[in-house]
Protein backbone atom coordinates (compact mmCIF):
# COMPACT_ATOMS: atom_id res chain seq x y z
CA UNK A 1 0.00 0.00 0.00
CA UNK A 2 1.20 3.48 -0.90
CA UNK A 3 -0.25 6.56 0.76
CA UNK A 4 0.73 10.19 0.47
CA UNK A 5 0.42 13.38 2.41
CA UNK A 6 1.65 16.82 1.44
CA UNK A 7 1.76 20.36 2.74
CA UNK A 8 1.28 23.04 0.08
CA UNK A 9 2.75 26.51 0.02
CA UNK A 10 -0.25 27.81 1.96
CA UNK A 11 0.47 25.41 4.82
CA UNK A 12 -2.55 23.21 4.14
CA UNK A 13 -2.50 19.41 4.31
CA UNK A 14 -3.52 17.32 1.31
CA UNK A 15 -3.81 13.53 1.27
CA UNK A 16 -4.32 10.92 -1.43
CA UNK A 17 -2.41 12.69 -4.18
CA UNK A 18 -0.68 10.65 -6.84
CA UNK A 19 3.08 10.45 -6.77
CA UNK A 20 3.32 12.14 -10.17
CA UNK A 21 1.32 15.09 -8.92
CA UNK A 22 3.45 15.34 -5.80
CA UNK A 23 6.60 15.55 -7.87
CA UNK A 24 5.21 17.99 -10.40
CA UNK A 25 3.20 20.24 -8.08
CA UNK A 26 4.87 23.06 -6.20
CA UNK A 27 4.34 21.58 -2.73
CA UNK A 28 6.15 22.87 0.31
CA UNK A 29 7.00 19.25 1.15
CA UNK A 30 5.44 15.80 0.99
CA UNK A 31 5.57 12.37 2.61
CA UNK A 32 5.15 9.05 0.79
CA UNK A 33 4.68 5.90 2.87
CA UNK A 34 5.18 2.38 1.50
CA UNK A 35 3.52 -0.16 3.81
CA UNK A 36 3.95 -3.82 2.85
CA UNK A 37 4.21 -2.82 -0.84
CA UNK A 38 3.69 -5.15 -3.77
CA UNK A 39 6.30 -5.70 -6.48
CA UNK A 40 4.56 -3.13 -8.71
CA UNK A 41 4.56 -0.58 -5.89
CA UNK A 42 8.26 -1.20 -5.22
CA UNK A 43 8.95 -0.28 -8.85
CA UNK A 44 7.75 3.24 -7.99
CA UNK A 45 11.02 3.68 -6.08
CA UNK A 46 12.82 3.29 -9.42
CA UNK A 47 10.42 5.30 -11.56
CA UNK A 48 9.30 8.02 -11.04
CA UNK A 49 11.12 8.53 -7.70
CA UNK A 50 14.50 7.58 -9.21
CA UNK A 51 16.19 6.43 -6.04
CA UNK A 52 19.59 4.77 -6.23
CA UNK A 53 19.48 1.01 -7.02
CA UNK A 54 21.58 0.17 -3.96
CA UNK A 55 19.15 1.89 -1.61
CA UNK A 56 16.22 0.10 -3.28
CA UNK A 57 18.05 -3.20 -2.87
CA UNK A 58 18.45 -2.48 0.85
CA UNK A 59 14.70 -1.92 1.09
CA UNK A 60 13.92 -5.24 -0.57
CA UNK A 61 16.41 -7.25 1.51
CA UNK A 62 15.12 -6.72 5.03
CA UNK A 63 16.87 -6.83 8.41
CA UNK A 64 19.77 -4.67 7.34
CA UNK A 65 22.02 -3.25 10.02
CA UNK A 66 21.02 0.33 11.03
CA UNK A 67 22.95 2.63 8.77
CA UNK A 68 23.12 5.93 6.90
CA UNK A 69 24.07 6.31 3.22
CA UNK A 70 24.70 9.63 1.51
CA UNK A 71 23.57 10.22 -2.07
CA UNK A 72 23.62 13.28 -4.28
CA UNK A 73 20.07 14.50 -3.75
CA UNK A 74 18.85 12.44 -0.80
CA UNK A 75 19.99 10.51 2.27
CA UNK A 76 19.03 6.92 3.01
CA UNK A 77 18.45 5.59 6.56
CA UNK A 78 17.86 2.11 7.88
CA UNK A 79 16.27 1.90 11.34
CA UNK A 80 15.25 -1.10 13.42
CA UNK A 81 11.99 -1.09 15.34
CA UNK A 82 10.92 -3.76 17.81
CA UNK A 83 7.60 -5.56 17.70
CA UNK A 84 5.71 -4.69 20.89
CA UNK A 85 4.58 -8.31 21.42
CA UNK A 86 7.28 -10.64 20.10
CA UNK A 87 10.28 -8.29 20.36
CA UNK A 88 11.22 -9.25 16.81
CA UNK A 89 13.16 -6.72 14.75
CA UNK A 90 11.27 -4.80 12.07
CA UNK A 91 13.17 -2.75 9.53
CA UNK A 92 12.12 0.80 8.71
CA UNK A 93 13.79 2.38 5.67
CA UNK A 94 13.65 6.11 5.08
CA UNK A 95 14.60 8.42 2.22
CA UNK A 96 15.15 12.04 3.20
CA UNK A 97 15.31 14.83 0.63
CA UNK A 98 15.19 18.58 0.74
CA UNK A 99 11.39 18.73 0.41
CA UNK A 100 10.23 15.17 0.86
CA UNK A 101 10.46 12.10 3.05
CA UNK A 102 9.72 8.52 1.94
CA UNK A 103 9.23 5.69 4.43
CA UNK A 104 9.34 2.02 3.49
CA UNK A 105 8.42 -0.90 5.77
CA UNK A 106 7.32 -4.48 5.11
CA UNK A 107 5.08 -4.66 8.18
CA UNK A 108 2.57 -2.26 9.63
CA UNK A 109 4.66 -0.06 11.92
CA UNK A 110 2.85 1.54 14.89
CA UNK A 111 5.48 4.27 15.18
CA UNK A 112 4.85 5.50 11.65
CA UNK A 113 1.08 5.14 12.07
CA UNK A 114 1.18 7.34 15.15
CA UNK A 115 3.25 10.06 13.49
CA UNK A 116 1.07 9.93 10.38
CA UNK A 117 -2.12 10.45 12.40
CA UNK A 118 -0.47 13.20 14.40
CA UNK A 119 0.45 15.05 11.22
CA UNK A 120 -3.02 14.61 9.68
CA UNK A 121 -4.68 15.96 12.82
CA UNK A 122 -2.15 18.74 13.31
CA UNK A 123 -3.56 22.26 13.50
CA UNK A 124 -0.19 23.76 12.55
CA UNK A 125 1.07 21.67 9.60
CA UNK A 126 3.24 24.58 8.46
CA UNK A 127 5.52 23.87 11.42
CA UNK A 128 6.23 20.40 10.10
CA UNK A 129 8.94 19.48 7.61
CA UNK A 130 10.74 16.26 6.52
CA UNK A 131 13.33 16.45 9.31
CA UNK A 132 10.56 16.90 11.92
CA UNK A 133 8.84 13.78 10.59
CA UNK A 134 12.16 11.94 10.74
CA UNK A 135 12.65 13.05 14.34
CA UNK A 136 9.19 11.93 15.45
CA UNK A 137 9.48 8.54 13.72
CA UNK A 138 12.91 7.91 15.19
CA UNK A 139 11.80 9.13 18.62
CA UNK A 140 8.83 6.74 18.64
CA UNK A 141 11.03 3.84 17.56
CA UNK A 142 13.49 4.51 20.39
CA UNK A 143 10.75 5.13 22.97
CA UNK A 144 9.30 1.70 22.21
CA UNK A 145 12.60 0.12 23.24
CA UNK A 146 12.03 1.12 26.86
CA UNK A 147 9.11 -1.26 27.66
CA UNK A 148 11.21 -4.23 26.55
CA UNK A 149 14.15 -3.14 28.70
CA UNK A 150 11.92 -2.49 31.73
CA UNK A 151 10.20 -5.87 31.28
CA UNK A 152 13.55 -7.67 31.28
CA UNK A 153 14.65 -5.76 34.40
CA UNK A 154 11.46 -6.84 36.20
CA UNK A 155 12.00 -10.42 35.05
CA UNK A 156 15.56 -10.40 36.37
CA UNK A 157 14.37 -9.08 39.73
CA UNK A 158 11.82 -11.88 39.87
CA UNK A 159 14.48 -14.47 39.04
CA UNK A 160 16.83 -13.01 41.63
CA UNK A 161 14.21 -12.98 44.41
CA UNK A 162 12.63 -16.32 43.39
CA UNK A 163 9.49 -15.54 45.37
CA UNK A 164 7.66 -18.40 43.62
CA UNK A 165 10.28 -20.86 44.98
CA UNK A 166 10.95 -22.39 41.58
CA UNK A 167 13.64 -25.00 41.05
CA UNK A 168 17.14 -23.97 40.08
CA UNK A 169 16.84 -25.71 36.70
CA UNK A 170 13.78 -23.62 35.79
CA UNK A 171 15.43 -20.42 37.00
CA UNK A 172 18.58 -21.05 34.99
CA UNK A 173 16.52 -21.81 31.90
CA UNK A 174 14.64 -18.51 32.29
CA UNK A 175 17.93 -16.73 32.96
CA UNK A 176 19.54 -17.98 29.76
CA UNK A 177 16.42 -17.04 27.77
CA UNK A 178 16.67 -13.56 29.26
CA UNK A 179 20.35 -13.31 28.31
CA UNK A 180 19.37 -14.21 24.75
CA UNK A 181 16.79 -11.40 24.70
CA UNK A 182 19.35 -8.96 26.09
CA UNK A 183 21.80 -9.96 23.36
CA UNK A 184 19.13 -9.30 20.74
CA UNK A 185 18.38 -5.91 22.32
CA UNK A 186 22.07 -5.08 22.39
CA UNK A 187 22.40 -5.88 18.67
CA UNK A 188 19.59 -3.40 18.02
CA UNK A 189 20.30 -0.57 20.45
CA UNK A 190 24.07 -0.29 19.97
CA UNK A 191 23.97 0.18 16.15
CA UNK A 192 21.08 2.62 16.53
CA UNK A 193 23.08 4.59 19.10
CA UNK A 194 26.06 4.77 16.75
CA UNK A 195 23.82 5.77 13.86
CA UNK A 196 22.20 8.67 15.74
CA UNK A 197 25.62 9.83 16.93
CA UNK A 198 26.74 9.89 13.31
CA UNK A 199 23.60 11.80 12.33
CA UNK A 200 24.08 14.60 14.87
CA UNK A 201 27.76 14.97 14.01
CA UNK A 202 27.53 14.84 10.23
CA UNK A 203 27.97 18.14 8.40
CA UNK A 204 26.33 16.67 5.29
CA UNK A 205 22.94 16.46 7.04
CA UNK A 206 22.23 20.17 7.12
CA UNK A 207 18.48 19.55 7.21
CA UNK A 208 18.92 17.62 10.46
CA UNK A 209 21.36 20.02 12.05
CA UNK A 210 18.52 22.56 12.35
CA UNK A 211 16.94 20.23 14.95
CA UNK A 212 20.22 18.87 16.32
CA UNK A 213 19.18 19.25 19.96
CA UNK A 214 16.15 17.01 19.37
CA UNK A 215 18.22 14.25 17.82
CA UNK A 216 20.77 14.68 20.62
CA UNK A 217 17.95 13.93 23.06
CA UNK A 218 17.26 10.67 21.19
CA UNK A 219 20.94 9.85 21.42
CA UNK A 220 20.80 10.37 25.19
CA UNK A 221 17.89 7.92 25.37
CA UNK A 222 19.87 5.36 23.43
CA UNK A 223 22.87 5.84 25.72
CA UNK A 224 20.66 5.20 28.72
CA UNK A 225 19.15 2.13 27.07
CA UNK A 226 22.58 0.76 26.24
CA UNK A 227 23.68 1.25 29.85
CA UNK A 228 20.57 -0.52 31.12
CA UNK A 229 21.15 -3.45 28.78
CA UNK A 230 24.77 -3.77 29.87
CA UNK A 231 23.77 -3.53 33.53
CA UNK A 232 21.15 -6.24 33.01
CA UNK A 233 23.69 -8.47 31.27
CA UNK A 234 26.07 -8.07 34.20
CA UNK A 235 23.21 -8.88 36.58
CA UNK A 236 22.44 -12.08 34.67
CA UNK A 237 26.09 -13.07 35.02
CA UNK A 238 26.03 -12.39 38.76
CA UNK A 239 22.79 -14.34 39.21
CA UNK A 240 24.12 -17.25 37.17
CA UNK A 241 27.36 -17.36 39.15
CA UNK A 242 25.42 -17.16 42.43
CA UNK A 243 23.13 -20.04 41.47
CA UNK A 244 26.04 -22.16 40.27
CA UNK A 245 27.95 -21.43 43.50
CA UNK A 246 24.90 -22.33 45.58
CA UNK A 247 24.45 -25.51 43.59
CA UNK A 248 28.11 -26.45 44.05
CA UNK A 249 27.92 -25.67 47.77
CA UNK A 250 24.81 -27.78 48.20
CA UNK A 251 26.43 -30.64 46.29
CA UNK A 252 29.54 -30.43 48.46
CA UNK A 253 27.44 -30.40 51.64
CA UNK A 254 25.50 -33.49 50.57
CA UNK A 255 28.70 -35.26 49.53
CA UNK A 256 30.26 -34.41 52.90
CA UNK A 257 27.34 -35.90 54.82
CA UNK A 258 27.34 -39.02 52.67
CA UNK A 259 31.08 -39.37 53.11
CA UNK A 260 30.75 -39.14 56.91
CA UNK A 261 28.01 -41.76 56.91
CA UNK A 262 30.11 -44.03 54.71
CA UNK A 263 33.08 -43.55 57.02
CA UNK A 264 31.00 -44.53 60.06
CA UNK A 265 29.86 -47.74 58.39
CA UNK A 266 33.35 -48.73 57.21
CA UNK A 267 34.50 -50.30 60.57
CA UNK A 268 31.06 -51.82 61.07
CA UNK A 269 31.23 -53.42 57.66
CA UNK A 270 34.76 -54.61 58.46
CA UNK A 271 33.59 -56.36 61.65
CA UNK A 272 30.58 -57.87 59.89
CA UNK A 273 32.82 -59.07 57.08
CA UNK A 274 35.27 -60.81 59.41
CA UNK A 275 32.62 -62.65 61.39
CA UNK A 276 30.68 -63.45 58.30
CA UNK A 277 33.48 -65.72 57.00
CA UNK A 278 32.75 -69.45 57.18
CA UNK A 279 35.86 -70.64 59.04
CA UNK A 280 35.46 -73.40 61.63
CA UNK A 281 38.31 -72.32 63.93
CA UNK A 282 36.92 -68.93 65.01
CA UNK A 283 36.70 -68.93 68.84
CA UNK A 284 34.25 -66.01 68.96
CA UNK A 285 31.66 -67.98 66.98
CA UNK A 286 31.25 -70.48 69.82
CA UNK A 287 31.10 -67.81 72.53
CA UNK A 288 27.69 -67.66 74.18
CA UNK A 289 27.54 -63.85 74.12
CA UNK A 290 29.56 -63.39 70.89
CA UNK A 291 26.56 -62.12 68.83
CA UNK A 292 25.58 -59.50 71.40
CA UNK A 293 29.24 -58.57 71.95
CA UNK A 294 29.74 -57.94 68.23
CA UNK A 295 26.56 -55.83 68.05
CA UNK A 296 27.58 -53.83 71.12
CA UNK A 297 31.07 -53.22 69.69
CA UNK A 298 29.65 -52.09 66.36
CA UNK A 299 27.10 -49.85 68.09
CA UNK A 300 29.77 -48.31 70.34
CA UNK A 301 32.10 -47.64 67.39
CA UNK A 302 29.27 -46.07 65.36
CA UNK A 303 28.08 -43.80 68.20
CA UNK A 304 31.64 -42.77 69.06
CA UNK A 305 32.46 -41.83 65.46
CA UNK A 306 29.15 -39.97 65.07
CA UNK A 307 29.74 -37.88 68.21
CA UNK A 308 33.31 -37.15 67.16
CA UNK A 309 32.30 -36.03 63.63
CA UNK A 310 29.52 -33.85 65.04
CA UNK A 311 32.00 -32.22 67.44
CA UNK A 312 34.23 -31.51 64.45
CA UNK A 313 31.27 -29.78 62.80
CA UNK A 314 31.09 -32.08 59.78
CA UNK A 315 27.29 -32.30 59.93
CA UNK A 316 26.74 -28.51 59.77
Amino acid sequence: MIRTISVNQSGQIQTGQTIQSLISDNNHWYWIDFSDPTAEEIDVLRDPLNFHPLSIEDCIHTLQRPKLDYYDDFHFFVFQALNSDSMEKEEVDLFLGANYIVTFHSEKTPEIEEVWKRLVLSKTPSQWNPSIVLYHVLDKIVDNYFPHVYRIEDLLNEIDENSADRSMEVLLEDLFDTRHELLSLRHTITPMRDLVYRMINSHRLSIILEQKEYFADIHDHLLRLAEKVEASRELTTDIRDSYLSMNAHETNRVMKVLTVITTIFMPLTFIAGIYGMNFKNMPELTWQFGYFGALFTMFAIGITMFLWFRKKGWFK
